[in-house]
């Protein structure tokens, strides 16, 4: 059983979230190593709502502390929308006490990264949410 070639080339699409541009430039630029995956960005929660009204994304990646709408408050309107219940999601912040990271797990999000952050971390683990193997060639 073959798969749909329109399936196996299918690109993947990342949201990041977040209000220091050189912090989301480093981001994106992470995650710009890994193959087939293609990254948008939002300023803030609200940047993030009108984004995500209009492409479907397969992995979004917040900050917290943002204006007008947190990450927090994202990932809880995310876990109410049907047509994102069930995309992964990863919190990277500054907040790194333990009640900040099981209240943004028991929210509904997948991975919590305090900053900094390492490149090599956040490519290893948006490969491992998004079951990405890398080519052994």
């Amino acid at each position: 059983m073959t798969q749909d070639s329109t399936e196996t080339t299918r690109r993947l699409q990342a949201l990041v979230v977040e209000d220091s541009p050189p912090m989301r430039k480093m981001i994106v630029f992470a995650l710009s190593r890994i193959k087939g995956l293609v990254v948008a960005e939002a300023d803030d929660g609200v940047d993030a709502l009108r984004r995500l009204a209009g492409t479907k994304y397969d992995l979004i990646i917040t900050d917290i502390n943002m204006p007008i709408l947190d990450g927090l408050k994202l990932v809880k309107r995310l876990r109410a929308d049907e047509s994102y219940m069930h995309v992964p999601i990863i919190i990277i912040t500054t907040e790194g006490a333990a009640e900040d990271r099981q209240r943004a797990l028991a929210l509904g999000a997948n991975a919590y990264i305090t900053k900094p952050i390492q490149a090599p971390q956040v490519i290893k683990l948006v490969k491992e949410i998004l079951g990405i193997v890398d080519d052994p060639r």
